[in-house]
Order: C-alpha cells, then structure tokens, then sequence
C-alpha cells in the first residue's frame, strides 16, 4: 500500500494544490453565484414564488426560450454533422475559407449577428424580400428566435464531431460496402454508434449556449410578451423595473430546468457510450 500511495503521487504531482485550486475557482465563479442567487430566493414564500414562476407571461417565455432552443440545437445537430463531414472527408476549393467561416458565430459580437440578422430577414432585407411573398415571416417573430440561436450553436456541434469523424477511418466503410451494406446502413449501424456520443455533446453545448443567449436575439425576436419574448429579457425587464425578487424567482426557474435538462442529456449521452464501448468489447471478444 505504500509503495501504490508513493507512486500515485508521483503521477499525480501536486494534486492537493490543483484540487484546493480547482474548488477555489469553481466556488468563485460558479457556487457562490448559484448560492446567493438561491439565498435571494430563500426570501419568498412557496406561494409568491410560485405565483411569479408560473404566471402567463412567464410561462410564455419558458416556452419560447426552451422550444427554440431544443429546436434550434436540433437542426444544428442534424446540419452540423453534414458540414463536419464535409469538412473532414472531401477536398475542395474554399475548404480553408469554409471552415474558419464556421467559427464566425465565435469571434462575432451577438449584437451585431442579431443585428444583421434582423436586417437580413426583414421583410425589406435581402433574404426577407424573397420570403414574405410566401407568406413567411421571420424576423420579429419566434421563427427570428431560431434562426439566431441557429446561428450561435453552429460551431459547437461541427468543432465537437470534426475530430471524431477524423478519427474513423474510410476503410470502415468501404468494409462495410464490400459486406453489401447500403449507403444508409453503413451510416445507421457503422458510422452513426461511434458519432453518437459525440453528437449529442454537440447537441448539449449548443442547446446550454441558446438557453442564455440574449444579444442576438433581442434585435429579431420582435420581444412581443406571451409571443416572442424569451426568459433572459423578461429577467432584465424585473430588474429594469427594480423588481429583483422577482427576476432572482425566473432565473431560479430557468436554472433548475436548465440542470434538469442537461443532467438528463448528458444521461444519455454516458448511456450512449457504455453502451457503444459495450458493443466494442463484445465484437473485440468474438474476434479474437
């Protein structure tokens, strides 16, 4: 036993000065926020919290907010995987351009991408005038609230798979066709077990960024209450009206749904890759 402590600590050196550092910070920046934001809450009762988290208008920017933003990291995964494959396995001109294009939402003040977007989507701008005859609206509206978390998750899901997908090697499916596998098995039953964890942390991060954003969408969204006005805004409204109590009330409610929904994802997510290592192992085992 001692020669198994001497020799962790020899792996592991200075680990009680990383650990002490590491709480040190989280406490800092994460724990003593989330404590006084649930302290200040503390001072209401059940009833009157209660009555400011479920009131009509706050409803209604629950279900903005979350329906966008599940929405949104959905199209994100489903597109995202599309470019990062792109990216990684073909070769042509303006890759280069491309690809740094898609750290854009990165580097881009959300102010500025809400504004643009709203100037491309109105119904005058470039995109928007092509749209309205159709009868499709999309700046000042929920769908504006889409677009722009659209936009800003974008790099989380394609920067998340690129190394993955790097990491399959093209022989995987030309294997798999040479068995007779379609196009579509080789990616459901070859391709997809190994991309899937990876997609949905994808998934997770651009869905964790559209819940708090607030830059780029306040300048589409049109910030109608009970139709386009999302949570974060209806919390800077409280508290522009001097109403703290009741802004630290939404965003004690926005926390706990955001824990639940990430705790719940991220489930699945180490679901997914047991079960996918599980599978790994039992074919190493039946090769050898």
């Amino acid at each position: 036993m001692f020669v198994t402590a001497a020799y962790r600590r020899q792996v592991l050196p200075g680990f009680g000065l990383s650990l002490g550092c590491t709480l040190v910070y989280l406490s800092l920046l994460i724990l003593l926020p989330l404590s006084g934001l649930a302290f200040k809450a503390s001072n209401l009762t059940l009833g009157e919290f209660w009555a400011i988290a479920s009131g009509e208008r706050a409803m209604a920017s629950y279900r903005v907010t979350f329906g966008a933003s599940v929405l949104a990291a959905t199209i994100n995964a489903v597109f995202g995987l599309i470019v990062a494959w792109v990216l990684v396995r073909y070769s042509f001109p303006g890759k280069r351009a491309i690809d740094a294009l898609v750290d854009l939402p990165f580097a881009l003040p959300t102010a500025v991408a809400g504004i643009t977007l709203a100037t491309l989507y109105a119904g005058n701008g470039w995109i928007g005038k092509h749209l309205e005859p159709w009868g499709i609206k999309v700046a000042f509206t929920p769908v504006g609230i889409v677009v722009a978390l659209t936009f800003i998750g974008l790099p989380f899901v394609v920067r998340t798979l690129q190394p993955v997908i790097e990491d399959i090697e093209p022989e995987v499916e030309e294997a798999a066709a040479s068995l007779g596998a379609s196009r579509l098995q080789t990616f459901t039953r070859v391709l997809l077990p190994g991309i899937f964890p990876a997609l949905l942390t994808g998934f997770t991060l651009a869905f964790s960024r559209s819940i708090g954003e607030y830059g780029s969408v306040i300048f589409i969204a049109g910030n109608m209450p009970l139709i386009s006005e999302i949570t974060p805004l209806l919390i800077i409204s409280k508290l522009e009206q001097y109403d703290v109590i009741g802004a630290t009330a939404l965003a004690v409610v926005m926390l706990l749904i955001s824990f639940v929904l990430l705790l719940s994802v991220n489930a699945l997510q180490w679901w997914a890759a047991n079960r996918h290592s599980g599978h790994g192992g039992r074919g190493a085992g039946r090769g050898a």
